[in-house]
C-alpha cells in the first residue's frame, strides 16, 4: 500500500498500547543451562560509568553522550529518575544473597545501549558487569515501563489545535490542504519466531518471518499513530483494516477535521495529463515524510533494524512502542522539531460515541469511492492552481 499522504477523514488515534499489567517471562524452546557463577564487580563498574558519563566533569562530552545514548544527558537522567518512582525494579536492591544489585544508571544504560546498537544482551558484560539474562530483563522491563509512563503524552492523539497546526504546516510544505501526515507500513524481521508460527508470519516477498508496523507521521517526523503486531503475511490493506486509525471517525468522537479544496468542504479527509503529473509530483514529495521517519527510527534504534530476538509478540510490541516513544521524546525535548506542543490542560471535545446507525454511516463514508474520486479531482485542480513556481 502506498503511503497515504493526507488524511481525508480524520485525526488519527494513537493505538491502545497499554497492555496487561503482568507479562509472561520470555521463554525459549531450548532447555536452560545453568552457567557457573561469576563474581562480577558491580560497584567498580558503576563507578566507572559515573566517571565516564555522569560525573560533574565527565570523561566523555555531551556530543559523545548523544551519539552513544541517542539522547541528551538531561533527558536520559530524567527517564532514570522517573523509572524507580514507577517500579522498584529500577531501584538498587540487595539480591537473595544479600549482595547489592545494579544501580538505576547501570540498568538504564544497558537497556538504552541494546536499543541503540541492536547488540546481544551479553555485549555489555565487560563494561557494566551485567550477565546476559539480567541485561535482557532490564531491556524488556525498561521498554514496558517507558510505554506505560510516557504513552499518554508522547503517543497521544492530536486535539483540535494540533489539527490546525498540522494543516497549516503541511499545506505550506507540500501544498495539500487537509493533510495531517503520511501513513505507511514497515516489516520487522523476527529471528526467533516459533516454528509453528513461521507460516503465519512469513510473506513470499519477504522470505522470512516478520511483524508489521503501521505508522502515521507528520513532516517533523513526529509519530502520531503506531499499530504493531500484525503477522507479516498480511498486506498493507489488511493492516489498515485491523488498525484503529479510523475508529474515532466511525464513533464520531474525533475533533473537527473539515477542510476546503477548490471551494468544496470535506469532512473526511498514475498520471496521464499534465495536471495529474503535477499532482503526482507533489504527492511523491509528501510521501517522503513517512520514509524519512522510518529511516530515522531505524538508524536511531538499531534493535528494530536488526532481526528481533524476543520469543513473544507481546515483548516485541513493548520494544517497538518504546522506541517510538523515545523517538518522539527526543524530537520534542532534545531537538525542538515538534510542530505541536503538548497541552495537558486540553479538553476533549467529544468523548461520547454516536449511535450505531451513525457509526455505520461514518464507516460507509470512509469507503465511499465517489467521495474519494471527487476529492482527488479537487486536489488535482488545487495543486495545478498553485502555479509552476511550486513544482
Amino acid at each position: 500500500m502506498e503511503a497515504v499522504v493526507f488524511f481525508i477523514n480524520k485525526v488519527v488515534e494513537a493505538t491502545q498500547i497499554i497492555l496487561e499489567e503482568e507479562e509472561e517471562e520470555e521463554v525459549s524452546s531450548q532447555p536452560r543451562n545453568r552457567n557457573p557463577h561469576i563474581e562480577r564487580d558491580r560497584e567498580s563498574a558503576n563507578q566507572r560509568l559515573i566517571v565516564d558519563y555522569f560525573a560533574d566533569e565527565p570523561l566523555y562530552s555531551e556530543a559523545i553522550f548523544r551519539r552513544r545514548f541517542r539522547m541528551s544527558r538531561r533527558l536520559f537522567l530524567r527517564i532514570a529518575d522517573d523509572l524507580p518512582a514507577y517500579h522498584p525494579f529500577f531501584t538498587m536492591r540487595p539480591d537473595a544473597r544479600g549482595k547489592m544489585g545494579f544501580t538505576t544508571l547501570q540498568k538504564c544504560t544497558a537497556s538504552i545501549r541494546q536499543l541503540a546498537y541492536g547488540t546481544t544482551a551479553d555485549s555489555w558484560d565487560e563494561y557494566l558487569k551485567m550477565a546476559e539474562r539480567t541485561a535482557r530483563e532490564c531491556l524488556y522491563k525498561f521498554c514496558k515501563f517507558v510505554v506505560k509512563l510516557y504513552s499518554q503524552k508522547y503517543l497521544r492523539k492530536p486535539n483540535h489545535n494540533d489539527v490546525q497546526n498540522l494543516y497549516q504546516h503541511h499545506q505550506a510544505r507540500h501544498g495539500f490542504p487537509g493533510m495531517l501526515g503520511s501513513i505507511d507500513c514497515m516489516h520487522w524481521s523476527w529471528r526467533n519466531c516459533p516454528t509453528a508460527w513461521r507460516g503465519m508470519y512469513t510473506r513470499g516477498d519477504q522470505g522470512h518471518p516478520t511483524i508489521i508496523l503501521e505508522v502515521v507521521a507528520s513532516q517533523d517526523l513526529w509519530i502520531w499513530h503506531a499499530f504493531f503486531g500484525i503477522p507479516g503475511s498480511n498486506n498493507n490493506i489488511n493492516v489498515l483494516q485491523n488498525s484503529e486509525v479510523f475508529d474515532d471517525v466511525i464513533k464520531g468522537v474525533d475533533p473537527d477535521t473539515s477542510f476546503t479544496v477548490s471551494g468544496v468542504e470535506y469532512r473526511r479527509g498514475h498520471p496521464a495529463d499534465e495536471k495529474r503529473k503535477k499532482f503526482a509530483k507533489f504527492q511523491e514529495a509528501a510521501r517522503k515524510d513517512i520514509e524519512r521517519c522510518f529511516g530515522v527510527l531505524q538508524q536511531r534504534w538499531h534493535i528494530i533494524e536488526n532481526p528481533a530476538r524476543a520469543f513473544t509478540p507481546k515483548t516485541l510490541r513493548y520494544c517497538m512502542y518504546a522506541c517510538i516513544l523515545l523517538h518522539n521524546m527526543i524530537l520534542e525535548e532534545d531537538e525542538g522539531h515538534a510542530i505541536c506542543e503538548y497541552d495537558e490542560n486540553a479538553v476533549e471535545e467529544n468523548n461520547v460515541p454516536v449511535s450505531g446507525e451513525q457509526q455505520d454511516l461514518n464507516r460507509f463514508s470512509l469507503h465511499n469511492d465517489f467521495t474519494h474520486v471527487n476529492l482527488q479531482s479537487d486536489l488535482i485542480d488545487h495543486i495545478w492552481s498553485l502555479g509552476e513556481n511550486n513544482v
